[in-house]
């Protein structure tokens, strides 16, 4: 039975190549395409750690061969340049802690894919993340959920897709753990069935984001102060853009507590450091907001998760105007960070999400 034609964004790793597979004996159309979004430099020893080195292509093409799907490349440099590593560049000069990721899914892999996709009058898109996507008739609304396996659940970073997007969108692994997804693998054959899961910024080689923000504008960033929440001076800092919210090693002072960076003042190219407790927060906005589950958001509690890597939090929604809302946490919690997404559930359902943007401290 044919089930339309989809494009799969293949990275060359081993899920989005499973994707393809599962896809194809489902019935499907199925043509891989891997975006070409970054040049890596001509250092073999960073190959392989990021999602844009010429061996991901060539891991893609092989496993698109393997499956016997056609294969193109598309390039999306310019764009991505834009829409991803200029915002980057320039959300952490603003003092905020951007994830390129967020921005990647959003301007590229989910709008301009898409775009190409129905061009080439395809049916689908479809990417090796781990979600489900399931239709609510009582709303009548596509909804975003959690991944079976709530370990591998990467709906955090699904957050900002849209109705029209989600129903375009095929996501085959939601349903599956990861060790099942590399026994298929295996079992087709596929090049990159036991393949490490990249784990850099794909255009930052090495994990110093500052070291790219320098070559990247040839801005050299003088030095400047450390405070404590008080505003007493505790030293010198390397330059504001060096250091991220909840940061407490690499700090290079010596004190009688853990000090975390706990605030930024990037017109002062100062950075506020304060023991854990000085950096809850009861209270943010964000702006930008996205809602999934339902046209018109209205205060009602929700679940909140500020990072990847942290559990869901109780808290209440308060829409604002503007696209923006404020949420309040039913319990303080650390190191909410400008610039990070906040993602709103109930239970495995993704409501909606937003960017931070002001946070209320107590010690303010």
């Amino acid at each position: 039975m044919h089930k339309g034609k989809v494009l799969v964004g293949m990275s060359g790793g081993v899920d989005s190549s499973t994707a393809a597979a599962i896809l194809r004996d489902e019935g499907y159309d199925v043509y891989g395409a891997t975006l070409k979004l970054w040049d890596p430099p001509d250092d073999e020893k960073v190959y392989g750690r990021t999602c844009c080195s010429l061996e991901d292509v060539e891991d893609a093409r092989n496993s698109a061969f393997k499956l016997g799907i056609p294969f193109y490349v598309l390039n999306m440099k310019d764009l991505f340049k834009e829409k991803v590593v200029d915002y980057f560049v320039n959300a952490y000069f603003k003092g905020d802690t951007p994830n390129p990721c967020m921005a990647c899914n959003r301007h590229i892999k989910f709008t301009a894919m898409l775009n190409k996709a129905l061009m080439l009058e395809m049916d689908y898109i479809a990417t090796g993340h781990y979600a489900r996507i399931a239709y609510d008739e009582a709303s009548g609304r596509t909804l975003l959920k959690k991944a079976v396996d709530h370990t591998k659940d990467q709906s955090y970073v699904l957050y900002m897709l849209t109705q029209e997007q989600l129903k375009r969108l095929l996501l085959p692994l939601g349903s599956y753990k990861k060790s099942q997804v590399r026994e298929i693998a295996q079992e087709k054959g596929l090049i990159n069935y036991n393949k490490p899961d990249s784990q850099d910024i794909c255009f930052v080689q090495g994990g110093s984001y500052s070291d790219f923000i320098k070559d990247y504008t040839g801005c050299q960033v003088p030095e400047g102060e450390f405070l404590d929440t008080s505003g007493k001076s505790l030293g010198k800092n390397k330059g504001m853009i060096n250091y991220t919210i909840g940061q407490r090693k690499g700090l290079g002072i010596s004190a009688s507590q853990r000090l975390y960076v706990v605030d930024k003042i990037p017109e002062k190219n100062q950075v506020i450091l304060g023991s854990r407790e000085e950096s809850y927060v009861k209270r943010f906005t964000a702006g930008d907001m996205n809602y999934i589950a339902f046209e018109k958001p209205y205060e009602r509690k929700v679940w909140a998760k500020t990072r990847y890597t942290q559990a869901e939090t109780e808290a209440v929604l308060y829409p604002l105007e503007d696209g923006r809302a404020m949420i309040e946490y039913l319990e303080p919690q650390p190191f909410v960070a400008p610039g990070q997404s906040v993602v709103l559930y109930e239970g495995d359902v993704v409501l909606g999400g937003g960017i931070i943007s002001q946070r209320t401290k107590d010690w303010l």
